[in-house]
């Protein structure tokens, strides 16, 4: 084991070093002329990847020990954060010092904010979103994994720690939910903690955590066969998350980078109108907003508008991560430079589109499909004048029900011909819905990232949901 970690060491050694030499490559690029910019684009699909899962379910240590692995962390660097942790007495929490940045986090050894980092491998670019899993802070990680292609469901295989992440009011199910309505298509889920010694590598546990979250997976609406892969690792000790782990014997699947290595591409609607929803924004020698550019193409030059007040800017600068472009498409994390508009005009949930008839509408009132999920103890019916948060890609708005107006058989999938008068919980609706300040949406069937939705309430996801219809407010 000493002489496997001098190995690792000396790898990351040999990483910083060399570290100067690539920091000095994007000084070099960013002199080129334009025309040079846009040909030396990496070409590899770029991913997003969202770390989802319950609380202490390893996904910060995971997300440190792969950004370890693929050496995008030095080993003085390693060296600091295991005698930071060892000073606070958690000495395995070192690799999740590289995701939460900080005192609060790394106090109390939960994350709260949504950490980013980058890392690559010979086929694909990856960006990391590592969410937070406490009951508390939903809304951050719905801000993350609005961004991700690819979610990783992290769970916990201890004994113990498993079941109270599934059981009722287990952030497990709530998460596998809310990615799944936010778009994510893919899902890995990572079984943790196998070395533990209530586990020790056993086939049994994996499979029985395997056959008790089949099931609700393909309620939530993934197709299991296809869609959901599962991967046995052990982030602490970095088995199977990098190089494969043929130890226990039974393992014959690939390890965890393979696995996101073979995911079939996603589709990427590059001809389409733009949709850039705004995640944040800040002042920097002008106004700079971030988000995920959901579909089109947007380039250096571009005059375009923010909805929904209609304000008309144009793009002056792009950056991929922290790479300066000329263009960026569909299913990229953008930074975009804009003119013409201040910082303080600018929403989170603000929509960089086109001028003119392509604008994203922006609207009051919709028609929309939802399932009620779990509705809460003291308000367990669901009817006309319901509130609350609705929310859609980058947004968080105050909703209220106006009226049902049918509720839809699940196994037939028909709507009644009469508007029920309220559902419980587990029904399917449709509804009309109303917020207070004008919201951009598109239905569903035109573009889904701007068409899906969340309803929660008092801190708990009640319903998620597509818009079916944008309606004028006089009807």
């Amino acid at each position: 084991a000493a002489a496997a970690a001098a190995a690792t060491a000396a790898a990351a050694a040999a990483a910083v070093e060399a570290a100067p030499a690539a920091a000095a490559e994007p000084e070099a690029a960013a002199g080129k002329s334009e025309p040079a910019k846009d040909e030396a684009r990496d070409e590899r699909e770029h991913l997003n990847l969202v770390f989802i899962g319950h609380v202490d379910a390893g996904k910060s240590t995971f997300c440190g020990q792969i950004l370890y692995q693929t050496n995008q962390v030095d080993a003085r660097t390693i060296e600091k954060y295991q005698a930071e942790a060892k000073e606070k007495n958690r000495d395995s929490w070192f690799l999740a010092f590289i995701m939460d940045t900080n005192e609060e986090e790394r106090a109390k050894g939960k994350t709260v904010e949504v950490g980013r980092a980058h890392f690559d491998s010979e086929k694909k670019r990856y960006t990391i979103l590592d969410a937070p899993g406490h009951k508390n802070y939903v809304p951050n990680m719905i801000a993350g994994a609005c961004q991700a292609d690819v979610g990783v469901l992290v769970i916990s295989a201890r004994k113990g720690e498993f079941e109270t992440g599934f059981e009722r009011g287990g952030q497990t199910r709530e998460h596998a939910l809310l990615a799944k309505t936010l778009g994510v298509r893919l899902l890995v889920v990572v079984i943790n903690k196998m070395d533990d010694p209530t586990v020790k590598w056993s086939k049994e546990r994996f499979e029985e955590c395997k056959d008790k979250l089949s099931p609700f997976l393909k309620g939530c609406g993934y197709n299991v066969k296809k869609d959901v892969v599962f991967v046995p690792i052990s982030a602490l000790t970095a088995a199977n998350v990098i190089q494969p782990f043929s130890e226990p014997g039974w393992i014959d699947g690939p390890c965890f980078l393979e696995v996101l290595d073979q995911l079939p591409a996603c589709e990427r609607n590059r001809d389409s109108a733009l949709r850039l929803p705004i995640l944040s924004k800040y002042k920097d020698m002008g106004t700079i907003v971030e988000g995920k550019v959901e579909q089109g193409t947007i380039r250096v030059g571009d005059k375009l508008c923010v909805m929904p007040n209609r304000v008309t800017v144009e793009v002056l600068q792009l950056w991929l991560d922290q790479e300066e472009v000329s263009y960026l498409i569909g299913g990229e994390n953008a930074r975009v430079k804009l003119k013409d508009i201040s910082d303080e005009d600018i929403m989170p949930g603000f929509v960089v589109a086109p001028r003119g008839g392509l604008a994203c509408p922006a609207v009051k009132l919709f028609e929309a499909q939802i399932r009620i999920v779990e509705l809460l103890e003291h308000k367990s019916i669901f009817s006309a004048g319901y509130t609350a948060i609705l929310h859609v890609h980058a947004s968080a708005e105050e909703s209220t029900i106006v009226r049902l107006t049918s509720s839809i058989d699940k196994k037939t999938g028909q709507r009644s011909k009469k508007p029920p008068m309220f559902v419980k919980s587990g029904a399917i609706v449709t509804c009309v819905i109303e917020v207070e300040q004008s919201v951009c949406l598109e239905p569903f069937e035109q573009c889904p990232q701007m068409g899906r939705f969340t309803l929660r309430d008092e801190g708990s996801t009640i319903g998620i949901g597509k818009v079916l219809a944008l309606l004028d407010e006089a009807k």
